[in-house]
């Protein structure tokens, strides 16, 4: 089975670039299958990972990043793939 798990922060207001240069630079403790980094308006950055692994499975996030960074708490969503083409 194949899980993806999302992870999205938004950054304080002009603080996007800083923002995606932490998530870029943050190593995971096992590599995934697949790792993913994106970008969006309102400095909000998005990492995506999969991975081999049982929806339940005991996975590597990354972090929360400093508190004077962000807007809020990350938020953190795990996806169990269905189809795939």
């Amino acid at each position: 089975m194949t899980v993806a798990v999302m992870w999205e922060a938004r950054a304080v207001p002009g603080r996007g670039a800083e923002l995606l240069s932490w998530a870029r630079s943050r190593e995971l403790p096992r590599e995934p299958l697949r790792r993913e980094t994106f970008r969006a308006p309102q400095d909000r950055v998005l990492v995506i990972t999969w991975w081999d692994a049982q929806y339940d499975a005991d996975l590597p996030e990354l972090p929360e990043p400093a508190g004077e960074l962000v807007t809020r708490a990350v938020h953190r969503w795990r996806f169990e793939s269905v189809d795939t083409d």
